[in-house]
């Protein structure tokens, strides 16, 4: 209890030994100013669920009731009560405590060793390795009734290990854990733990393995897992939603040309390697980069060189390891100019755009693999074009090109099937990232997935082989402008 904090002020209140504290709970309590909602426990909140309470004020209760108690087993790796609302714990006896929202399973063991760290003034936590030993445990009990976390949850707290610390990482933490099994007489469950290990580092077998994340560790495959969760999101709303059908106007080759030219300018502008207008329609019209900005020309260039080609843009991926085959020519092709961005080959450093990672590089080819099975099962076009274009760009497998390159494999699931390609243009820009950033960070769907109907619905009007008829109907869109003052407006085209 704080003594700092008058009483009517604590949200919970412990029966106190001491005179004066004690005649004034019980006080406020006959004056109905208080009420018990477990034993030697009030508040003054009279309206409030007490389950709620106790479960906001659960940790603090603890320390209280049972000083020098240690949060252990699955609770110390969770952190939070169990969907049945079990905790559990390790203390100087075994006991069982049902409050309000909340069951403490105290089990009798081994006080506090070294490894293991005050989480309260009087609640102490099992250290990591403790707590992936006292997890490895024999359990009568399954699901949230269970002292111990699944066999394949508790493999992919390692795979992550391996993936944040490395090989060492997971190495140090095994000899932890052998140096402090004796002490805890679980040698039991270190030999558990050891072959796990040895598995997901490849040098035991693989068979002692249940999660998917930590067999395709275990192969050479490993996987970003929280970014696969993320891709069958949005497989299942793509799955359920109806989309309609764009028939693409662009059908001659002047016509398709056409309409590339605008998809490589906005698709590069949006990066950041902004041209004239009529700049980069002159490097495209002559194949010559301008002298002063000779790799972003070729950026320029290299993106219309694929966007341009139907032949090019009819081809789509039917496993993984052609979509990985196809992500690196068209990388190559489109950053030929630039080998300081290892054109054509996977980042071998991390990246990020503020502060979104993106997936490993260690894990890129992994997820693309993961990830596939979405992307193959879905039907209509534009919902095969959406995830792809979320799929790419999320596992972000380059070092430099990641936007232009999900974009074109967007657009070539359009192409393929005799569909309108979405142009993303400057004043919709924030717009797009925005979608993506919410999506990311907030599991948000139906956003991304608005924007993107938005511009196919806006890319539709911008047909034919008058080139400025096009630009017209962009000016009249807004697409050129910049700003939060402009919207993307869609118009209909004007009459030749």
């Amino acid at each position: 209890m704080d003594r700092l904090i008058p009483l009517h002020l604590q949200e919970i209140i412990f029966s106190s030994s001491t005179p004066g504290l004690s005649r004034a709970i019980s006080k406020l309590y006959h004056e109905g100013k208080l009420i018990k909602i477990a034993p030697k426990i009030f508040t003054p909140d009279l309206t409030e669920d007490p389950a709620k309470i106790i479960r906001r004020n659960a940790f603090k209760i603890i320390g209280h009731l049972y000083p020098g108690i240690q949060l252990s087993h699955r609770s110390a790796l969770e952190f939070k009560p169990t969907s049945s609302e079990n905790l559990f714990l390790t203390y100087t006896f075994e006991r069982k405590v049902k409050l309000p929202g909340l069951t403490l399973n105290i089990m009798k063991g081994k006080p506090m060793i070294e490894g293991d760290y005050p989480f309260t003034a009087s609640l102490n936590v099992s250290g990591q390795e403790r707590a992936i030993l006292e997890n490895l445990q024999e359990s009568r009990k399954t699901g949230p009734d269970s002292k111990t976390l699944p066999l394949p949850e508790l493999e992919e707290k390692l795979e992550k290990i391996v993936q944040i610390r490395g090989e060492d990482g997971l190495n140090e933490l095994r000899d932890k854990a052998r140096q402090i099994a004796g002490e805890l007489n679980m040698q039991k469950e270190f030999i558990r733990l050891d072959k796990i290990i040895g598995a997901l580092l490849n040098t035991k077998s693989t068979g002692v393995l249940s999660s998917p994340v930590a067999i395709a560790r275990a192969f050479g495959n490993p996987y970003d897992s929280s970014r696969v969760s993320l891709f069958e999101k949005l497989f299942i709303q793509l799955q359920q939603q109806v989309f309609a059908y764009f028939p693409d106007a662009n059908v001659s080759p002047k016509a398709f040309r056409n309409f590339a030219f605008y998809e490589a300018y906005f698709s590069n502008f949006i990066e950041g390697t902004k041209f004239k207008l009529e700049d980069a329609q002159r490097i495209i019209e002559t194949g010559e980069p301008m002298l002063s900005r000779d790799e972003d020309s070729h950026d320029i260039l290299g993106t219309y060189h694929l966007v341009s080609s139907r032949e090019e843009m009819q081809i789509t991926p039917s496993t993984p390891e052609e979509l990985i085959r196809i992500l690196k020519y068209r990388h190559q092709m489109m950053l030929a100019a630039r080998p300081s961005k290892s054109p054509g080959q996977f980042k071998t450093q991390n990246n990020h755009a503020g502060d979104t990672e993106f997936v490993g590089h260690e894990l890129v080819r992994g997820t693309l693999h993961a990830g596939f099975d979405f992307y193959r099962a879905l039907q209509h076009p534009f919902a095969k074009a959406a995830y792809m274009m979320f799929f790419v760009s999320e596992v972000h497998p380059f070092a430099d090109g990641n936007g232009r390159m999900a974009r074109i494999m967007m657009n070539a699931e359009l192409v393929k099937t005799g569909q309108t390609k979405i142009i993303i243009p400057t004043v919709f820009r924030e717009d797009y990232i925005g979608a993506l950033r919410l999506f990311t960070r907030q599991k948000n769907t139906d956003t991304y997935i608005r924007m993107l109907i938005r511009a196919q619905l806006f890319s539709d009007t911008l047909a034919g082989e008058d080139k400025e008829h096009i630009h017209d109907t962009l000016v009249r869109s807004n697409a050129f402008r910049e700003g939060s003052e402009y919207v993307l407006k869609i118009v209909e085209p004007l009459k030749t």
